[in-house]
Order: C-alpha cells, then structure tokens, then sequence
C-alpha cells in the first residue's frame, strides 16, 4: 500500500473520528440529564458508556494522526505502534467500565429503583440512531486499523446497549418489574465483554511482537522455501509495525551460488511475500551454505536442495 494512499485513508479517518467525537461528546450530556431525570441506571450506565466512547474516539484520533509522523532516526520504524496501543487502552477501558456496570447493577438487583420508562425509551432511541451510524461510517476504515477498529467497536457496544435499553424500558412498561432495568444492564455488560476480547487480545499480540492474525508461519516457511535457489529457511520472524503492516525476517540458505545472483531471487520473494501475504516490509540476510543432513528447518522445506542434490 503506497505511503500516498495512507495519507490519503488517513485524513479521511482523522475526520471521520473529529466529527464522531464532538456528536458523541455532545449526546453524553443529554444522556446523562435524562438518565437521572428518568432514575435509570441503564440510561446512566449508557451515558458512562459513551463517555468512554468519547475518549477511544478521541484516543483513535490522536493516534491516527501520530501514525502520519514521518518516521526518525531514533524511531526508525515511525509511529505506527501508536494505533496497536490506542487499541489496547481503549479495549482494556471498556472491560473496565463493564466491570463498575456489574457491580452497579448488582446493587440494583438487590434494591429496585423506580425508573420513567418513557424517558428511557425516547433517549435509547435517539442513542441507538447516533451509535449505529457512528458504527457504520468507521466500518471501511476499521478493517485495516486496529485502531479505528477498537473505537468503532466501543461505539458498536453502545448501540447494544441502547437496544437493550429500548427493550428494558418496553418490558418494564409491559410488566411493571423494575428488575429489567439491572438485568438488561447486566447483559449488555456480558455482550461488550465478548465484543472487546478480540480487540484486546489482537492488540496485546502485536504488543508483544506476535504473529499477526491471519498469517501461518509455518504457511509463509513453505511458500519461500518452495522458491527455486532457495534451499531453507531459518530464524524466520513475522510481526507487525501497525495493526495492517506485517513485517518479516528471516535467513535463507541458498548454497554456493554468486552473491550478484541474489537480487533477483530477493525481488522475488519480496514480490511473493506481498502479494500472498500483504508484507510488504522485509530484512532477508542470505546463508551461503548448503542445508545440514538433520537441519529440522531446511530440509522438510527444501525442496529444491532435495532436487539438487
């Protein structure tokens, strides 16, 4: 993907975020006055929510223009890691305000409280309008950003919740059993959970130098092996700068062949590795050697040794 082409995705998703911020900031409080004037605890749960909402925003937007810094020669990489860490604070916030929503709600299942199920429709309602298209406009962005992802995933939870809000108001309404507001409460908690985990668990494998989603070493090994002059592969390692930028490493073993005869065989594994597996970023170092008999990473994958030979 072109340097330009992220420049480009990027302006587009930084005000995409400022817009989403401001229209998130702003309903929080309206959400919050007509949660305390309807005493609902779903209602004032939401607003919270949405506060939380504003921050990833907000966090979303510093980090996809911190990603566009050019990168230096103390971060020669640049700043693209600020999206995977954006990602994890905010994944890691929503986790934690489930847990106070709990607690809350747990309290209110021991202590029913009188709510306005009006108020709480009419404001879930507006909720659900504003989340669900907050949602929908950051979807294109959040398939290649972890990032963006993250945040258009807190304000998917919040459009889950409005709907539970919606239908935990219709039922009190219906029954009169004021332990819908909590136990809706409850089970929009449970949801975001399960939606979060993702996030969460994506984010801390890029943090950690993992394997990034989707990409099979084992599957990438075999694919450069398989090449013709390549003999084996050794202390490969596949990672990523950003959520939607692997990078990898790795030694081959190409025998005893000229050193000028490498550039072509180079292009064409950075040409495979791109188009195969979208990496586009590669530190390749040749090993001017033959595979050894009991090697377990050259010959189970060196075809071309065994052709050879």
């Amino acid at each position: 993907m072109s340097h330009h082409h992220h420049q480009t995705s990027g302006s587009v998703a930084s005000r995409k975020l400022l817009i989403a911020s401001i229209a998130t900031a702003a309903f929080v409080v309206v959400e919050i006055v007509a949660g305390i004037r309807a005493n609902s605890l779903a209602l004032i749960g939401d607003a919270l929510h949405n506060v939380t909402d504003t921050l990833a925003l907000l966090l979303a937007l510093f980090a996809v223009r911190v990603e566009r810094r050019p990168a230096t020669s103390a971060k020669s990489y640049g700043w693209h890691r600020a999206g995977v860490l954006a990602a994890f604070i905010n994944a890691g916030a929503l986790a934690a305000f489930t847990i106070f929503l709990f607690v809350e709600a747990a309290q209110r299942l021991r202590a029913p409280a009188n709510v306005n199920s009006g108020a709480m429709l009419i404001t879930a309602a507006a909720a659900l309008v504003l989340n669900g298209t907050i949602t929908l406009w950051l979807r294109g962005e959040g398939r290649h950003e972890l990032n963006i992802r993250g945040a258009a995933l807190h304000m998917l939870g919040d459009a889950i919740s409005s709907a539970g809000i919606i239908a935990a108001a219709l039922l009190i309404r219906r029954t009169g059993a004021l332990f819908w507001d909590p136990a809706v409460s409850i089970a929009i908690g449970v949801l975001i959970l399960w939606s979060s985990w993702g996030i969460l668990r994506e984010a801390i494998n890029l943090l950690l130098e993992g394997t990034p989603e989707g990409i099979d070493p084992e599957a990438v090994t075999r694919a450069i092996a398989g090449l013709d002059g390549v003999d084996g592969v050794h202390h490969l390692h596949i990672w990523a700068l950003g959520a939607s930028r692997p990078a990898l490493s790795c030694h081959l073993m190409v025998g005893d062949i000229p050193v000028r005869s490498t550039g072509n065989l180079l292009a064409r594994i950075n040409a495979m590795l791109e188009h195969e597996y979208g990496i586009g970023h590669t530190t390749i170092q040749f090993e001017f050697a033959s595979c050894d008999a009991d090697d377990p990473y050259c010959v189970p994958y060196g075809e071309n040794a065994k052709s050879d030979a």
